[in-house]
This record gives C-alpha cells, sequence and structure tokens, in this order.
C-alpha cells in the first residue's frame, strides 16, 4: 500500500516545516507528500526544499480555493493507493503510517478518521483548547473517543480515503464548511467503510487567540447546519447540547438579575460542572494552571458553537437564508 500524505497551506511556512520533519521520522517509509500551497503569500517552498532530500515530495502552488478545494487538487495528482489528509499545524507521531496500515488491512476501511492530541511540549493555552475539544465533559467524546468506531465523522485535519473511494465520491463539495463532515456522511451513504482509528492520533499544535478560538467555534455551530442542507440527518440531539449550555447559563443569569430564586439550582449545576473540568483537565494535564485556562476555553467554546449554531438554523429555518 502507497500512501499519498495530502497537506493544503495557507501562509503558514514554520507549521509546514515541523509537519515535515514529523513525517521524516515515520517507521513506515513508502508514502510521497503533496503539499498544495493555496494562493499564499507567505510561501513554504523554502521549507518543503529543506526536506526535498528524506522525503518524496510534489510541491505545487495555485490560487486561493479553500482547504476543500485544495485537497482535492492534490489527491487528483496522487500516486497512492490510499490517501492521508494532514492540516498543517499537525504533527505525526513516529509510528502514524504503520499503526493505520495495519488497522487498514485488518478492518478492510475504505476511509478513516483520527483523534488529535497535545503533546506535551505544547504551551498551557494550546493543552487548555484541546482539552475543551475532546472531553467527554465538553463535547461528549465525539472527536474520538466514541465507543462505536464506525459512527465516527472524520475530521479534515486527520482523515483518509482510499483512491477508489475519492474517485466515487470527487472528494469534498465545499472549500471550507464543514467539508469533512459532509464527506464523511456521503461517504457512508456510498457504501465506504469509514471508522475511527483511535491510535492513529496526530498532535494539533494550533495556533488560536482567544478571538480566533472563539470565532472557530462560533463557525463549527454555523457549519453544521450548513452540511444539514446535504443531509437533514446531520444535526442530532448531541449537536444542540452547546446550544442548551448557553440558553441555560443566560437564564440562570436573568433569574439572578430578577431575584428569582430558580437560578440557584441552575447556578450550582454551573458550578459543579465548572469544578469537574478543573480537576479533570488539571489532572490529565499535571497543571492547574492548565485547568483554569480549560474552564475558560470550555465555557468559551461550548458557548460560541451553540450561538453559531442558533443563529445558521434560525436563518435556514426562518429566513430561508444561505
Amino acid at each position: 500500500m502507497l500512501f499519498s500524505i495530502i497537506i493544503p497551506v495557507y501562509n503558514r511556512p514554520q507549521e509546514i516545516k515541523e509537519l515535515l520533519g514529523s513525517l521524516v521520522q515515520q517507521t513506515l517509509k513508502d508514502f510521497e507528500v503533496i503539499i498544495v500551497e493555496d494562493g499564499s503569500t507567505f510561501t513554504c517552498e523554502v521549507a518543503v526544499g529543506v526536506y526535498s532530500h528524506e522525503l518524496k515530495i510534489h510541491y505545487y502552488s495555485i490560487s486561493n480555493v479553500g482547504q476543500g478545494f485544495a485537497r482535492n487538487f492534490g489527491m487528483e495528482r496522487a500516486n497512492g493507493d490510499y490517501f492521508i489528509l494532514f492540516d498543517s499545524d499537525c504533527i505525526i507521531p513516529p509510528q502514524y503510517l504503520e499503526v493505520l496500515k495495519a488497522t487498514i488491512e485488518k478492518r478492510k476501511l475504505d476511509a478513516h478518521g483520527g483523534p488529535d492530541a497535545a503533546d506535551k511540549d505544547f504551551s498551557s493555552f494550546q493543552k487548555a483548547i484541546n482539552y475543551s475539544m475532546t472531553s467527554f465533559l465538553t463535547t461528549g467524546g465525539i472527536r474520538g473517543k466514541t465507543k462505536d468506531p464506525s459512527k465516527y465523522q472524520a475530521r479534515g485535519y486527520n482523515m483518509g480515503l482510499s483512491n477508489k473511494a475519492f474517485k466515487s465520491t470527487k472528494g469534498f463539495i465545499d472549500p471550507n464548511r464543514a467539508e469533512d463532515i459532509e464527506l464523511s456522511i456521503r461517504l457512508k451513504k456510498l457504501g465506504f467503510r469509514l471508522e475511527l482509528v483511535e491510535e492513529a492520533y496526530v498532535y494539533h499544535k494550533r495556533r488560536n487567540t482567544w478571538e480566533s478560538f472563539l470565532a472557530q467555534s462560533f463557525s463549527f455551530g454555523q457549519n453544521r447546519v450548513h452540511v444539514s442542507r446535504f443531509h437533514p440527518e446531520a444535526i442530532k440531539l448531541v449537536h444542540w447540547m452547546p446550544s442548551l449550555f448557553l440558553i441555560g447559563w443566560v437564564l440562570t443569569l436573568l433569574f439572578f438579575i430578577m431575584g428569582i430564586s430558580l437560578f440557584r439550582w441552575g447556578l450550582n449545576l454551573y458550578v459543579i460542572w465548572i469544578l469537574l473540568i478543573f480537576l479533570d483537565s488539571s489532572i490529565k494535564e499535571k497543571s492547574i494552571a492548565v485547568g483554569a485556562l480549560a474552564v475558560c476555553t470550555s465555557f468559551g467554546q461550548l458557548s460560541a458553537y451553540g450561538l453559531g449554531l442558533i443563529t445558521a438554523f434560525i436563518r435556514k429555518k426562518f429566513l430561508r437564508k444561505t
């Protein structure tokens, strides 16, 4: 099996340098790397040149089309039997390809998705974001801890599909609005076997600021509604939980201002949740600082996602707007 690793990049040469450095360390060597420079002003051509003697790299520069279509561009030019998609801000553990190859062959997979994690040298903020994105107490484990691997919806930062599956689906149909979720659902509808491979994780070195993290979470909520235009079943009860979280604390605050005693019950629930987040994240990361930040990132992420989903749902359902 020949792997083709497809990486779209936009103005992030330093990230590509770290990512390629991690690919050099792979225990399985039978792969090619396809870099698609998606209309960047600051290109990664120099970083690619550093590793051109250690990796089989194909470098393309195109006008900006968005990450989904940039991935399609790369897959159309790939030579492999199986395509692996990474975001440029990922670092790949040495055993990744070896583990993935064995799992694909054992489970006879046509596509896969893998979880993300924070490496030990990441900043406290990066670890807090990772916690809020992956913890059962925040996302219910839907990003990599699901009990049924076949129900997993792959994310573009760490996913893959066979050459056959790509040719059948033609890849992504949207440049950057939950295009990975849409493709995951479409692959399964067409009968392709897509599952979570929990052991095929990546270290996701996000460069978010507070503002960009909240904006991204808001867009994730909106994008879930966008996917439902293609697949009405895409929004499930679990996706409404952040909206209920947001509505809950807003009502609790209003009841407090109005002097209604009912707010105490809601306040107690949120205090318990905050304590659980703090303790769980502090213990997992062995850092009180990460625990404190995780409370903030978790609260902000759920609220922003919930608001994004509500606003997009209203626009779609009642205002008939895209």
